[in-house]
Formats: C-alpha cells, structure tokens, sequence
C-alpha cells in the first residue's frame, strides 16, 4: 500500500490537464495525469464528472476532488443514475436526462454531517458545496435513467455518460462493506465483497477513473484507479 503524507500530496498526486485517456503516470508512488503546462495553469476547459449518490461515500468523493483534482477552469457534473429499489421490476426506460436547478443548498460540512440527505435533495447540497469551493465553475447536476439492466446497468449508465460527454476525471465513491459480508463463490468457499460499480468503471473508462474511499474523520483516503491500487492519501 502506497501512502503519501498530507504536505507531500501534491506532488505525488497530479491530476492536471491531458487529453481523455492521458493514462496515468509518475514514479510508482503516485497518481497523475499528464499536465499541458505549469501546475494550476488552464490549457482548456476539462470536464470532472462525479457521481452523486446520498450517501457517505458519494461526499467522500466529492470532498476528495474538490480538495485535490478540480482546479479552476474545470467544469463539474454531478451525475446520479435512478436505479430502481431492489427487488422492484427491471424494466428500464429510454435514457433521459434532467437538469437539477440552483438553491442555496448546504454547506460541505453540513452535508458530511447528514444534512441535506433527503431524495432530491442531496443533489442540490452537492452542487452548491462545488459552487461554494469554485464560484466561477460551471456546476450541472443531472439525473439520468439506467441504459440497460442487469447488474451492470448503472457502471454501464456512468460509462457512456462519460464517454458521450468526453469527461476527462470520473469519480465515484468506493462503497464500504464488512470484512464479515461475504459472496459464495461457485466453490463453495467465501470470498470478499467488491464494490463492482467502481471496479468495472476503472477498468473500462477511458479516461482516468478514481474511486475514493474515506479512512475515518482524519486518515485520509484510500484511493484506486486502473494502475495504482489502495493508494493512502493522507487528509
């Protein structure tokens, strides 16, 4: 496991501006993508696509990119798939999209603390965390409907919203599950639990996919992509 301290992060860790699919690269000890000039500066307008969900881990990423990948410049969206409840029927409708509004909102702080949680709602706490963080980016919140069906339907969803849209970062929350839930492998014996959403979009995006997993109040993240596994980032 690789870990980088808090002074330092910024250094191993460089999510500049290259083109979609401008692989990850550095050391070994970091993650980056490959800047088109000096660090902060703008070649062109990049598009960070970060996927919203009410929950811990969906702020989590948030949280993670606005204090370490979104520079100014970049455009955020905000993306939620309305996947139905488990257990309901599978059918899925015809893709569409719709634009979430302006409120006030909470604050980022108010959101980590189960504000703002209600359907609907959490939407417009995250959008207006990104305005308070960027108050010149261009911030969209949007809902759009499953693609397809079956267990892949929502990384499915995200993985050609991002590729019709040309996002250059995707971010997804890591979900967090017991070291006791565990699945039955055909042979009998348990295995660990993954979360499959975000594995399948860092091994199939083609640009540079991050999941972010929050290590406690104050330990920092756990990060992974496509060539760099359970990566520390320290808070």
């Amino acid at each position: 496991m690789h870990a980088a301290t808090s002074a330092g992060s910024m250094a191993s860790i460089e999510l500049g501006r290259g083109g979609a699919g401008a692989g990850a690269s550095g050391s070994g000890n970091g993650i980056g993508i490959g800047r088109g000039g000096p660090a902060g500066t703008t070649s062109k307008k990049r598009l960070v696509m970060i996927i919203a969900d009410p929950g811990r881990e969906s702020t989590a990423a948030m949280d993670w990119a606005l204090s370490h990948a979104v520079v100014e410049g970049d455009d955020i969206l905000l993306l939620h798939v309305n996947m139905p409840p488990s257990g309901a029927p599978g059918g899925a409708a015809p893709p569409r999209t719709g634009s979430i509004g302006s409120s006030s909102g909470s604050q980022l702080a108010v959101f980590l603390g189960g504000g703002g949680s209600a359907d609907g709602e959490f939407m417009e706490t995250m959008r207006a965390a990104c305005k308070a963080r960027y108050p010149r980016a261009r911030v969209h919140a949007e809902r759009v409907e499953p693609a397809t069906e079956g267990r892949e339907a929502k990384a499915q969803t995200i993985l050609a919203e991002s590729q019709r849209r040309g996002v250059e970062l995707l971010v997804i929350g890591h979900h967090r599950f017991s070291a006791f839930l565990r699945l039955r492998s055909a042979s009998g014996t348990s295995r660990p639990r993954h979360d499959s959403t975000a594995e399948f979009l860092i091994e199939h995006s083609k640009c540079l996919c991050v999941s972010v997993q929050k290590k406690g109040k104050n330990a920092g993240y756990l990060l992974n992509t496509k060539t760099h596994k359970n990566y520390w980032l320290l808070a």
